[in-house]
């Protein structure tokens, strides 16, 4: 039986049946997989049941596995939960014990609840993620997804055209000092440098154009600090109206993958304190860095 593809939104997001990913999948459901990702750009695969390996395994269709940067957690924190490439977004300590109120992996993990990219701050950023629900809270602890996609072809065709060749600087500090966070070592500040990244980007599956966007962007190249702070909030809020989002509402067993070149993403409330949230992300790269798939050159200053 071949997979059936349910959209959620004519455009954006679909839900994928007659599957079980645990298992080795035949060319054409890998290849139908493929044709509704870089149609949808979120795919919902419910009710798989994964172990490590195997999430590792399908991840592994799209690209090469990145590893955590939770190595640059100092202290108690630096214990990695689960194995390096896979991303530990869960509020449990090495121990599977919830995390303290003062929990130094709490406060960097906050940014999770703002806009972002994953990983636009490395210099080859990401191409997929591939989220897997292993507890849920009860009430809260969404996830939403803005097409970047949906939203660039929203702009006015005159800032279309200011747009087109702009680079930005990319850092997971930026995104961390939004929320107040600054205490990192000068170990951690040597590990996690700036980086150039598109403004637009296109898409080579589909040829379409999309923003690129996320809250690791400090500041564009060629622009003052706060006029390239005020287009990349403004671009940001524009990108994220009603209208381009998506919210998901997990249910256990839940895999969810998204195309980090053309959404951003964000984690809604919880009471991170009190109910467990054991989720685990795959994160696949992409072939090169952003900059140099437009063939444009970008240099730090």
């Amino acid at each position: 039986m071949a997979i059936e593809v349910v959209p959620i939104t004519p455009g954006f997001g679909a839900e994928i049946g007659d599957v079980d990913l645990s298992r080795p999948l035949a060319a054409e459901d890998l290849e139908a997989i493929k044709q509704a990702f870089w149609s949808y750009a979120v795919l919902v695969f419910p009710e798989q049941t994964l172990d490590v390996d195997q999430h590792l395994a399908f991840a592994r269709h799209f690209g090469p596995h990145e590893t955590s940067i939770a190595v640059y957690r100092p202290g108690e924190d630096k214990a990695l939960r689960v194995q390096k490439e896979i991303a530990d977004v869960s509020n449990l300590d090495a121990g599977g014990r919830l995390w303290g109120r003062d929990s130094r992996t709490r406060m960097f993990q906050m940014a999770n609840r703002i806009w972002h990219t994953d990983s636009s701050f490395k210099r080859l950023p990401a191409l997929a993620s591939l989220l897997y629900a292993r507890s849920i809270p009860p009430i809260g602890g969404h996830t939403e997804f803005a097409d970047e996609r949906a939203a660039y072809d929203a702009l006015p065709e005159q800032t279309r055209a200011r747009l087109q060749g702009l680079v930005a600087e990319h850092c997971i500090i930026h995104s961390r000092m939004r929320l107040g966070f600054t205490a990192f070592t000068e170990e951690e500040r040597a590990g996690m440098p700036p980086v150039p990244q598109m403004l637009v980007r296109t898409l080579p599956q589909t040829g379409r154009k999309t923003l690129y966007l996320a809250s690791h962007a400090g500041r564009i190249l060629g622009m003052s600090k706060a006029e390239g702070r005020a287009l990349i909030d403004e671009l940001i809020a524009h990108a994220t109206q009603r209208q381009f989002v998506y919210t998901h509402r997990w249910r256990l067993h839940d895999l969810v993958m998204w195309d980090d070149r053309c959404t951003m993403h964000r984690g809604t409330d919880f009471d991170d304190l009190r109910w467990p949230r054991d989720m685990q992300r795959a994160t696949v790269s992409d072939t090169a860095n952003s900059c140099e798939q437009e063939g444009v050159q970008a240099v730090l200053a």
